[in-house]
This record gives structure tokens, sequence and C-alpha cells, in this order.
């Protein structure tokens, strides 16, 4: 019988000690952030041939004669087989209503389509390339987009940065509040898309030769950092 006020002073005890364990310590929780801006040294050109016939089989063999000119014209202006990716093939039937309220739609013909996503390693030849595909016979392109190769490197500066930025602005709050900035006790990096790519809509017909502006690409990078604070010692 008197074990039990032993065992309830002991457990009470132990739960006195785990809500004061869980009690944090006082802080200041900031975001630090960081931009760098450079210029791309990559783009994709996404391209490609539609052609349209009576039957299945001519509109699929004149697109296969036509992408085959474009991917060998690709090859003579120097891109590599690994810069040049199938993206979409297709080949559909084109209807039209039929001459009654309740008649079924008329396959009137078909259109077969190839795109293919070409990659620029040398920006300087993003224009060339575009008359290459034009010239070719590549009577698609709907976009070009640009790209950092070395966006890790990069973002490594923009995490030192970041925390940088991060250490300024508790020391402000810190300084307002009349505390003192203790040492971090948590760093996240916040989730966050990864640098945009630039799209441009293109027309085939174009005019050679073609301007191409590549401007710069934009890396941002946020980390929320959550720092001790202790009052300051008079």
């Amino acid at each position: 019988m008197r074990a039990y006020p032993i065992i309830a002073a002991i457990a009470l005890a132990a739960s006195a000690s785990a809500a004061f364990a869980q009690v944090p310590p006082p802080a200041i929780s900031v975001i630090g952030e960081a931009t760098i801006s450079v210029p791309p040294d990559l783009a994709q050109i996404d391209s490609g041939v539609t052609t349209e016939a009576k039957t299945a089989r001519d509109a699929s063999d004149a697109n296969n004669k036509a992408m085959n000119g474009v991917l060998q014209a690709l090859k003579n202006a120097g891109l590599a087989e690994r810069d040049i990716q199938t993206s979409r093939l297709s080949l559909s039937p084109q209807s039209v209503p039929g001459r009654t309220p309740n008649a079924p739609f008329q396959i009137v013909g078909y259109r077969a389509s190839n795109r293919v996503t070409v990659t620029i390693r040398d920006i300087t030849k993003i224009a060339d390339t575009i008359d290459v595909l034009v010239n070719a016979g590549a009577n698609e392109i709907s976009g070009i987009s640009f790209s950092v190769s070395k966006a890790s490197k990069l973002l490594d500066e923009a995490r030192v940065e970041a925390i940088a930025d991060a250490r300024r602005k508790a020391e402000i709050y810190a300084g307002a509040a009349h505390v003192t900035l203790g040492a971090p006790l948590s760093i996240a990096e916040e989730t966050a898309p990864g640098p945009m790519p630039m799209r441009a809509k293109m027309s085939a017909a174009m005019a050679s030769p073609t301007p191409v502006a590549q401007g710069e690409e934009t890396l941002r990078l946020s980390v929320g950092v959550t720092y001790e604070i202790k009052p300051k010692t008079p």
C-alpha cells in the first residue's frame, strides 16, 4: 500500500520534467534570401514538321521524308545526335460534320506530326539553328527556352548569401528587441521552383536571319533560420 504514493510522486515528477523539457528556448525566425542573375548558356528549341494528306499512309510518308530532311540538316550544321531528341509523334484523322444534323462526322484526311527538341550548347548559334530548321522544312517552331547549365554551383553561392541575409535580418530584430542573438537552432532551405526558363513563341514563316534576345536567367533561393536569443548582459 505504501508503494502507491511513491509511484505517483515519481510519475508526477517525470511528467513535470517532460513538460519543462518541451518548452522551446526563446528564438527569432527569419527568412534569408538571395538572387543571382546570369546570362544563360543553354537553349532548347521545340520544332517539328506537320503534314496533311488524304490517307494516313500518305501523311505519314510525307512527314517522315520531311523530318528526315530536317534531322539531316541539323546534323550537317554540327548538332550532335545527343542534342536532337524526338519529343512527340502523332497521326490523327481530320474530320468534318456530316451534311445533315444527325449524320456522323466524316474523315476527310489525316495529319501527321513529328516534333523534336534541339539543345544548343553554344548560345551564339541559336539564330543559325532556327534558320537551319526553317530552311530544311520545319513548319512548326513553338518556342525556345533558355537555362543555366551550372545552376547548382551558382545556387551554392546563393546559399551563402541567403544565410548572410538571414543573419543580418535577425541582428536587426535582436537589436530592436534588446536581446542578444545566439547560434542558429535550425536551418531549412525553403521549397521553391528552380530557375524558370524563358520561353518565346515563334512562327515557322520567319525571315532570315532570325533575331534572338537571350536576356538573363534569375536564380532565387530562400532559407529559413531560427536563432536562439538571450537577454542582453548589462
